[in-house]
């Protein structure tokens, strides 16, 4: 990537990040915002918290807030590359979530060494995956109790002695908090999707061998997500065979 490129690149990626902060700081791209939706709300263990806030919207979303600080402290700091502090600021904030190519480029101008950049790319996909387990022991929390509900219901149906209205609106939430869930596996999934997008750049330029523990450890993640996605899928599926007259 030249350094036009590279400067055109940064400074609608600086543009989009200020906004989406604004949003989120003012409340409107916040997980749960009552003043965006009406009806239910999901269970609040899966709206609050940094795990919540970290895949409940996008990646760009999530990390805008975190970046921002860190680029802001670069304009007004006697830096005198105040560009490539804000860039260096974004990535330890956003990682591969400011995009797999941009995040190679800048990874690999960090670190020309190819051990040192991979090692610090494992570092990455570590982190981000203890996120996801995070994330997902959460989830699991929710489901458990939400297949408990939702078992309870279907044995008050056949028992002829259901509360419908609590029954509407415990499955109202259920409801939403599937809706919650979903997004957050499609969030994670695409996290998964960028870095093995730069783990295929890296093997594409000769360091297939290197990359085995950058591998090693989407596959972590991977295998995680994907247990999630199956975990909410079975909830979604014995919801679905609920239907009140």
């Amino acid at each position: 990537m030249n350094t036009c490129s590279s400067t055109a690149y940064f400074n609608r990626w600086l543009s989009g990040l200020l906004i989406a902060t604004m949003l989120v700081l003012s409340g409107c791209a916040s997980t749960g915002s009552s003043l965006l939706s009406k009806g239910p709300a999901a269970d609040p263990r899966l709206t609050t918290g940094d795990d919540a806030q970290f895949f409940s919207k996008s990646g760009f979303q999530a990390c805008a807030a975190a970046a921002t600080v860190g680029v802001l402290a670069c304009m007004i700091s006697n830096s005198n590359n105040k560009a490539a502090c804000a860039i260096v600021a974004g990535i330890a904030a956003c990682g591969v979530a400011m995009g797999a190519n941009y995040y190679l480029d800048q990874r690999r101008s960090q670190y020309a060494n190819t051990g040192e950049r991979l090692d610090v790319m494992t570092s990455d996909v570590q982190a981000d995956t203890q996120k996801v387990i995070a994330r997902t022991d959460t989830a699991m929390q929710v489901i458990t109790e939400n297949k408990t509900t939702l078992s309870k219901i279907q044995k008050d149906m056949k028992a002829q002695q259901l509360d419908q209205e609590k029954a509407r609106q415990d499955l109202a939430q259920i409801d939403k908090n599937i809706e919650v869930m979903s997004k957050d596996v499609d969030n994670m999934k695409n996290k998964v999707a960028q870095y093995e997008e730069v783990a295929q750049a890296e093997k594409a330029s000769g360091n297939a061998k290197q990359v085995k523990g950058v591998d090693s450890e989407i596959a972590k993640m991977k295998k995680r997500v994907a247990l999630l996605e199956t975990e909410v899928d079975d909830l979604y599926t014995q919801r679905s065979a609920i239907t009140l007259g």
